[in-house]
């Protein structure tokens, strides 16, 4: 299986571009390909800008299809993945977890799509596609569809709930994201208590 990160959003609500977020020392683009490198035999970037995240020594696809969204990154990220399944997750999540993506994992064999469910709202920034969802998010392109969860009808989904998800993440905090300046300071006041509590 491939790891894939996506960093092609605007991030309009944050202002500037969240992959190079200051994060305990490291940008979170950094954190994040550092962490799916630990897990997964290949990891690609996917962003437009392939100079700025060169440094990382990961191979960056600009999107195959611009102006599509994070389901346009979704598609790139499968075409480009030497795997026939790739797990996604946004450039935005601090707090990855290891343990939360080996759960998706375990679960992928004869799904096309498995994504976390959490509050009712699915995850799917944080999901594994595999590459026979690819015909179904180019048609959904095509028709200006851009919603990731858009497609899924047409494909076998396994959802993984709540539950599931606290057994190995109690706080799901694997699936925190920062979108907006206080959420990132949320999440620097949890990675200090963390700190704290491990000294």
């Amino acid at each position: 299986m491939t790891g894939i990160v996506l960093a092609g959003g605007k991030s309009s609500r944050m202002g500037f571009n969240k992959a190079f977020i200051q994060f305990g020392g490291k940008r979170l683009i950094e954190v994040t390909a550092d962490r799916l490198s630990g897990l997964f035999p290949e990891v690609l970037i996917i962003a437009d800008n392939l100079d700025l995240y060169s440094y990382l020594g990961v191979r960056v696809i600009p999107d195959l299809i611009p102006d599509s969204g994070s389901l346009g990154g979704i598609y790139t990220g499968l075409s480009a993945a030497a795997h026939p399944e790739a797990f996604f997750a946004a450039c935005d999540m601090p707090f990855l977890s290891a343990d939360l993506i080996t759960l998706l994992v375990r679960e992928a064999e004869g799904w096309d799509v498995v994504v976390p469910r959490v509050a009712g709202e699915l995850q799917p920034m944080h999901a594994i596609y595999a590459k026979s969802c690819l015909p179904f998010i180019k048609e959904a392109i095509d028709v200006g569809k851009f919603k990731i969860a858009g497609f899924f009808p047409k494909v076998k989904v396994k959802v993984i709930e709540e539950p599931a998800l606290r057994a190995v993440d109690p706080d799901l905090l694997g699936l925190m994201n920062v979108n907006t300046p206080p959420e990132l300071e949320r999440a620097e006041a949890i990675r200090r208590q963390r700190l704290s509590a491990a000294t």
